[in-house]
């Protein structure tokens, strides 16, 4: 059973099923991206098994990782979505909530945020408070890893500001067409898009309006370390959305001038742990 289109200003994530034909993972390349990363960097002793995904989406990477052995749960705001994963992915634990102020009364050996969902953290403390819930929801040791847009990429390259992109995709036998245009927000750091969809009998065009937090690696590193986190890899080739392709037995390349950037840190123990509050350094 299927729903009908929703057609509010939030056309993809109001409907999974449009969104996966928009952006197919056929052979789950972010998930085994992170599976490989995990293994890659576990502690000795061999990866833990727990595993929470932050802005799972339709949860098929949560719903991959717990195929292959992960006692998964994912989180996201979305009811649509959520509605969707646990249709499809009924193995998996998932939760509706915010990633600035959860807590699910759980720790995890494994947070990932993919797909730059921790680019929608416009604002200095809502990424403080991301950080805080993933430390505090990890075991000493854990791993947070992270997928997302480059900010640095921008210093240097112009290519996805220069002109709106156009895309068709085909669901349910309905040609859906995208024209995105992207533009840099200097004063607020954010990479803003405006997406307009038409699809025959739509009437109006539908117009989304969305932005990222553009986030630097030096800043990224400071905002990790003062959340209590180590920086195990800060890297932007290869990853599941490059070229080259992500492959487990990859160089790493740290020039980090790629338009991705991708994470691996490891969770101090509290009391290494630095916070920020109000402009004073403390440590706790």
């Amino acid at each position: 059973m299927t729903d009908p289109v929703v057609a509010t200003a939030n056309l993809l994530t109001d409907n999974p099923e449009l969104y996966e034909a928009q952006f197919p993972d056929p052979h789950h390349a972010a998930a085994t991206f992170v599976d490989d990363l995990v293994r890659r960097f576990a502690p000795q002793g061999g990866p833990g098994r727990r595993l929470l995904d932050i802005g799972c989406g339709t949860g098929r990477d949560a719903g991959h990782l717990a195929r292959i052995g992960y006692a998964a749960t994912g989180l996201d705001t979305s009811a649509r979505m959520l509605l969707h994963a646990r249709r499809h992915h009924r193995q998996v634990r998932f939760v509706a909530t915010d990633m600035r102020d959860f807590d699910l009364g759980t720790r995890f050996d494994v947070v990932t945020c993919l797909d730059s969902a921790m680019l929608y953290c416009h604002r200095n403390a809502d990424l403080t408070a991301f950080l805080d819930r993933c430390h505090a929801h990890l075991v000493p040791g854990g791993l947070l890893v992270a997928e997302m847009r480059n900010g640095a990429y921008f210093l240097g390259n112009t290519d996805l500001l220069d002109a709106p992109r156009t895309r068709t995709v085909t669901w349910r036998g309905v040609a859906y067409t995208s024209r995105t245009r992207l533009w840099i927000d200097h004063a607020a750091q954010l990479l803003r898009r405006e997406r307009v969809w038409t699809w025959p009998g739509c009437g109006q065009p539908l117009v989304q309006n969305s932005a990222w937090r553009l986030l630097f690696p030096l800043e990224l590193r400071h905002l990790l370390d003062a959340a209590g986190f180590d920086v195990l890899a800060l890297f932007d080739l290869p990853g599941p959305r490059t070229e080259p392709p992500w492959q487990p037995d990859a160089e790493l390349s740290t020039t980090l001038s790629g338009d991705r950037l991708h994470l691996v840190a490891r969770r101090r123990g509290d009391a290494a742990r630095t916070t920020h509050t109000l402009g004073r350094t403390s440590h706790a």
